[in-house]
């Protein structure tokens, strides 16, 4: 299965970028069949044409709304200082079925500026490469601060390594349509964050015994939620 990403309605359109791959990457030829999705839950299957420099599709089917996958989950975590770590996380938690992903500017955080641009393209082309219809949310870097004001305690959680405050095992997180975790920087959230979480209602989790970085976290996470999907 061959899929590209594009516009489905009101027309169907295949995104330029992805127009320059399948033919000067792929070399892909006329009558070739793909499937092409918005990344909205919408899929279409059809054969290539090209006109002139331009590719467009006989379409064969047109699949709508399409199952998205159960529960969601959105982590919000602070970008590494190597920004080679933090894109290895995105691309495996795409993989894994992340719905939403924010990535936060806290108190510790080495990192203060990010290519959202080309995050974003690469949430595409894992989405692309895990065969999803339903690509990911990948919002602006933003504060702590600005995250925490449209937080929901009831379904958020913060993972943190501070031994000394109580922590809940992941396992013992009650069933739940979407979850948000919260992942901090290498040298973890202040005191001072954790206690605003606490008050606001966020209850703390513990990944286990080990200390895990930032990005290792994330995909931990991702794989926990991953496996309640099936």
């Amino acid at each position: 299965m061959k899929l590209f990403f594009g516009q489905i309605f009101p027309d169907i359109i295949i995104d330029s970028d992805e127009q320059q791959h399948i033919v000067k990457v792929l070399r892909m030829r006329e009558g070739e069949e793909i499937y092409l999705t918005d990344g909205k839950g919408n899929l279409t299957k059809g054969t290539l044409i090209f006109e002139g420099k331009k590719v467009t599709l006989n379409v064969s089917e047109v699949k709508e709304n399409l199952p998205d996958f159960s529960p969601k989950l959105h982590i919000a975590i602070a970008p590494t200082k190597n920004i080679d770590r933090i894109e290895f996380f995105l691309e495996k938690a795409v993989e894994m079925g992340i719905s939403e992903v924010s990535f936060i500017l806290t108190e510790q955080t080495e990192r203060k500026n990010i290519s959202i641009d080309k995050l974003r393209k690469q949430a595409i082309g894992a989405s692309k490469q895990s065969l999803r219809s339903h690509f990911p949310k990948i919002n602006d870097l933003q504060k702590f601060s600005e995250f925490m004001k449209n937080l929901d305690p009831e379904n958020t959680f913060v993972a943190h390594c501070n031994e000394n405050l109580n922590r809940i095992s992941l396992n013992d997180l009650p069933t739940m349509e979407n979850y948000t975790f919260l992942i901090g920087p290498e040298g973890d959230f202040s005191d001072k964050e954790i206690q605003l979480l606490a008050e606001k209602g966020v209850k703390a989790v513990s990944l286990g015994n080990q200390r895990l970085r930032t990005e290792t976290a994330g995909i931990f996470v991702a794989a926990w939620n991953y496996d309640k999907m099936f």
